[in-house]
């Protein structure tokens, strides 16, 4: 009879652009832990006799840089339980691949090489990363498992959870241990312009699925990377979780060199442009804007006001921007007789600052809904997206009054998308410019496209 083995669950989970000010906290982070954190990943550990310990996961909406003294302590804390519910046979680490601490060159191969040296070389370590991270040497050779997102806009996370659980207690129940091969390819761009809702990416990422089937291969990826982190460690990759190296090698370098094929036909998924030519494209109908520049699920600040200026000027009317991140603006309304007021750089994320004087306003779930000129604009108290129908409703907000929606966002939302509506990628400034020569490259390892132009490209396969 099989003993019953016992696994951690648990993690640490973001974005950080090097462009961005903003340095994120505890303030910044949801921890999940207990029974909640064990639901999140959703498999059935039990039915393969296995005992799941949950440690926390913390996880925050991208933004700048983590604290460095948040995240020691954070990792020292994870660590301290992860210590305390050894022997272990099993981890698993739910990531993301792009996070960045100042002078911590790999913050998650320095996360996950910690796990190693606590739980042992005999523990399976699995690991989940977003499809946007960055891959290192230091990450797989502390790892036996590797299973990322295969959809942008993200909707596979549970599926990819459970992916990697899945390999995870097949290791733990007698077949075979896995290792994990790796190569990186020299493209680095933006999820805007790899949406696998859209060819190419469209057929590259349903093809993993063809090649899962492979003898001795459980789970291929392809990386994106994370194009706003200006470090050594940003890249694109192929990842392949095999049984058979000399297999997992051979299908790592076809997959590398399949997206490496591709690089020229990478394009946005929406119409694009500098934001006077889409200014200029509407359409006489509902209409959606994505002000890409300043897209805080992108790890962009939030704040700016630059479309919003550009509308006013422009004169169009029927037209709602969710949202403004503007802090303290509930209280400043609530607070003043005349309700003159500014918006735009509130956190520093630059672009213009607006004096407004709004014909009427309310404040509802910690935002404030103001009416200038014909133009809603809702003010955020934090850093947000607004994504789904209930975003809008939740506001007393109905669509169906405008004539124009402005969102802070790169490829819009599937509640987005599902609108039918013609869409556009406005080309905006700040900390997550999609205008890629425009961003400062002083890290990132050259050649890269697009950042330069290599012509020549052999697949370097490495592993442990």
């Amino acid at each position: 009879m099989t003993s019953q083995k016992s696994i951690a669950i648990g993690g640490i989970s973001t974005e950080c652009s090097t462009y961005s000010h903003l340095f994120q906290t505890e303030a910044d982070f949801n921890k999940i832990q207990g029974s909640t954190l064990v639901e999140l990943v959703d498999f059935p550990f039990e039915n393969h006799k296995i005992q799941a310990q949950p440690l926390f996961y913390c996880k925050s909406l991208p933004g700048g840089a983590v604290d460095a003294e948040f995240y020691e302590r954070t990792k020292d804390q994870f660590l301290q339980q992860l210590k305390a519910a050894c022997p272990l046979d099993g981890v698993l680490l739910l990531m993301h691949g792009a996070m960045y601490v100042p002078d911590i060159e790999d913050p998650e191969g320095d996360w996950i090489e910690a796990v190693r040296h606590i739980v042992g070389n005999h523990c399976v370590i699995a690991v989940c990363f977003d499809l946007h991270g960055n891959v290192t040497d230091k990450i797989i050779q502390n790892i036996d498992i590797f299973s990322a997102y295969r959809t942008a806009p993200h909707i596979d996370v549970k599926a990819t959870y459970h992916r990697a659980a899945k390999h995870l207690a097949a290791a733990l129940t007698g077949e075979s241990r896995p290792e994990v091969v790796w190569s990186p390819i020299p493209v680095l761009i933006s999820g805007e312009m790899s949406s696998t809702f859209v060819e190419p990416c469209k057929s590259i990422y349903a093809h993993l699925e063809n090649y899962d089937q492979r003898n001795g291969i459980l789970d291929t990826n392809l990386m994106v990377g994370y194009v706003w982190a200006d470090t050594k460690a940003a890249t694109a990759a192929a990842v392949v979780t095999c049984t058979d190296r000399q297999a997992g090698k051979e299908t790592c370098a076809e997959i590398a060199d399949m997206y490496w094929k591709k690089r020229n036909e990478l394009k946005f998924d929406m119409r694009a442009g500098d934001l006077e030519n889409v200014l200029d494209m509407l359409p006489d109908k509902f209409s959606i804007i994505a002000d890409s520049g300043d897209n805080p699920t992108a790890g962009g600040v939030g704040d700016r006001a630059d479309v919003l200026e550009a509308v006013i000027k422009k004169g169009i009317t029927k037209a709602l921007f969710a949202g403004i991140a503007a802090p303290g603006i509930v209280e400043e309304l609530q607070s003043r007789k005349v309700y003159t007021f500014k918006i735009g750089n509130r956190l520093g994320g630059g672009g213009p600052c607006l004096t407004l004087n709004p014909e009427k306003f309310y404040f509802k779930n910690q935002c404030a809904v103001v009416v200038f000129k014909g133009i809603t604009i809702v003010l955020t108290e934090q850093r947000r997206p607004f994504h789904y129908h209930s975003d809008f409703t939740d506001l007393g907000i109905d669509l169906n009054n405008f004539r124009l929606l402005v969102v802070k966002s790169g490829y819009l939302s599937p509640e987005l998308q599902s609108l039918s509506a013609p869409s556009f990628l406005a080309l905006t400034d700040g900390a997550v410019s999609q205008r890629f020569d425009s961003l400062d490259n002083k890290h990132r390892q050259k050649p890269m496209y697009p950042f330069q132009n290599p012509t020549e490209f052999v697949a370097d396969v490495r592993h442990k």
